[in-house]
């Protein structure tokens, strides 16, 4: 699969299936997961509690981050939401605590009611499928990779999402940016290659165990 219409028409067909295979999860396993990545998060990325995270609203069925990061604020952690502040442009990330109001923003996902702008030091970004290389199947809006490529200091990214969306490739683009490691129910793959004089926040150990039309922005 070599042009480009092939592989956006494969991307959004392994979407849908990926999307309808999360939806039918049973709770029971649904919570499973959220723990076992939760804990995997907190056992191979030792200093997220000096961290700025950015994190996400689950929708689709995605792993709930929110009692980890309750967890993480209480250790003395930041905590940030994704917000399109404007369309087609880089996220912004509002600052986030538990009883925190929300409004609604794009997409009806619910985000931070203040505007309260924070940095993020370390990403984890919700995605629907990943290959061998780090690069993340997302619902197509391209807003990370606008904003990873927007950064003059690259924060850790830390993709997160089910076994079950591992694949051989995603059939990278030249705007796919890969993550520095990805976490599922399963275990944690690295992927990143600091080069010297990158900024980073950390580098833990961890062990094995797109721009395409939509306005999502997860």
């Amino acid at each position: 699969m070599k042009d480009w219409p092939s592989i956006q028409a494969w991307r959004k067909a392994t979407r849908k299936d990926f999307i309808e295979k999360r939806l039918r999860i049973p709770r029971a396993e649904r919570q499973s997961a959220q723990q076992a990545v939760g804990d995997l998060i907190r056992d191979n990325f030792s200093d997220l509690d000096d961290a700025a995270i950015g994190f996400y609203w689950p929708i689709k069925g995605e792993i709930d981050l929110r009692p980890l990061m309750q967890a993480l604020l209480a250790d003395g952690a930041d905590a940030a939401l994704p917000v399109v502040a404007e369309k087609n442009q880089p996220l912004e990330f509002w600052a986030w605590q538990s009883g925190t109001k929300m409004s609604r923003g794009a997409g009806n996902i619910p985000v931070p009611g203040e505007r309260k702008l924070v940095q993020p030091t370390v990403l984890l970004i919700p995605l629907l499928g990943f290959d061998t290389s780090g690069h993340r199947l997302g619902y197509g809006g391209g807003y990370y990779d606008r904003t990873l490529a927007s950064y003059r200091l690259k924060p850790v990214t830390i993709g997160v999402g089910y076994e079950f969306g591992r694949l051989p490739t995603i059939y990278p683009q030249a705007h796919d940016i890969p993550l520095d490691a990805i976490v599922s129910e399963l275990g944690c793959t690295r992927f990143d290659k600091i080069r010297p004089g990158e900024s980073r926040v950390f580098s833990p150990p961890c062990y094995l165990h797109e721009v395409e039309g939509d306005t999502d922005p997860s």
